[in-house]
């Protein structure tokens, strides 16, 4: 019995340094994170005399006070102090629950240091944004790509809108207007704050290498968009596959057993070098699955995993490649230097 269990601890520790033997150690590395609470600063204005707390406030977030008011909040000079009246009291009860389920953040700013720490050791350069926590409009999702962000990215600032992340069960999520018109289950399941930081983490990808594979053919747009998933998994090699590619871990075992038929579907259905956008769509696009696969298993947004699989392979290839490199590489060379032939 003291063999089998001395084996099987062994067998562990070796799978767990396998897991763990490319995973540089950054614990060296120095820096600091400043998380700051504009929601908490913004909500605490009175609501009938905010002038003086809005002066205080734009001294306080001279550029994130700016971006609030008339770029999140929509509202321009005329109307900024009625606007504000309004959205504190329409949105006090998120606000209350947002402090809830944020009574402290400090496991939010240790991921945070964690993942910057990963992105200066590849980066040394990039200068680590101040943190910021907001309270925007329930229904002000941004755009990054393909897919839709709650957060933001500012000149020296990471904007996360907390209204999203207040997890999947919360009552406004489940309203059948915000399903119909915000945000459909597939796409609230993934409120919750263990997201936070690899949804922000997502924009730190863009910001150093911006996806402009848009237009282009579908095989390009996806080995472009496997890009952006390889260099995440770079600052986040810790964290699970499922929640930075935001499948379920059911849709996530599908893909890794079906990846033969996924490559060899698309590639059979003549639809690699397509640039149809809604076949581009279909593979590349937000949803609760992909047509053409498992209605029941299958993920949305299917073309950027099996991009990702094309650029693990590439890598593999070129172990000594840095990661800027791979990053600017041509996606044909990729795809030929790869010779990526999924069972």
């Amino acid at each position: 019995m003291k063999k089998t269990v001395f084996l099987l601890l062994s067998t562990l520790l070796v799978i767990s340094c396998k897991n763990n033997k490319n995973v540089p150690d950054v614990s060296g590395i120095k820096l600091s994170i400043n998380l700051e609470r504009f929601d908490k600063d913004f909500f605490a204005l009175d609501s009938n005399n905010a002038a003086p707390g809005l002066e205080q406030l734009h001294n306080k977030y001279p550029q994130l006070s700016e971006i609030f008011l008339y770029n999140v909040l929509g509202l321009d000079s005329t109307s900024t102090l009625t606007g504000v009246k309004h959205f504190l009291n329409l949105n006090r009860s998120i606000y209350d629950s947002a402090q809830n389920v944020f009574k402290s953040t400090t496991t939010i700013e240790k991921d945070f240091k964690r993942a910057f720490q990963f992105v200066k050791f590849y980066f040394p350069d990039y200068k680590v944004p101040n943190i910021v926590t907001i309270i925007g409009p329930i229904n002000a999702l941004a755009k990054l790509g393909n897919e839709l962000t709650p957060d933001f990215l500012g000149t020296d600032f990471l904007g996360i809108s907390l209204q999203f992340y207040l997890g999947k069960n919360y009552s406004i999520y489940k309203d059948p207007f915000f399903i119909d018109n915000v945000a459909p289950l597939f796409r609230s399941r993934r409120f919750s704050k263990e997201y936070i930081v690899p949804d922000a983490m997502k924009l730190v990808v863009d910001d150093l290498f911006p996806d402009k594979s848009a237009g282009k053919s579908l095989i390009d747009q996806m080995i472009e968009k496997g890009k952006q998933w390889w260099l995440l998994d770079k600052f986040l090699p810790e964290l699970a596959d499922s929640v930075k590619t935001g499948y379920s871990q059911q849709q996530l075992d599908w893909c890794q057993q079906n990846e033969g038929l996924i490559w060899s579907t698309i590639v059979g259905n003549g639809e690699i070098n397509s640039i149809d956008p809604v076949t581009i769509q279909n593979y590349i696009g937000e949803g609760p699955f992909t047509q053409g696969f498992s209605q029941e298993y299958s993920p949305g947004n299917i073309g950027q995993w099996i991009g990702w699989q094309i650029i693990k392979k590439f890598a593999e290839k070129n172990p000594d490649i840095k990661p800027e490199e791979v990053m600017k590489a041509d996606s044909k060379k990729i795809l030929e230097t790869a010779k990526y032939k999924p069972k």
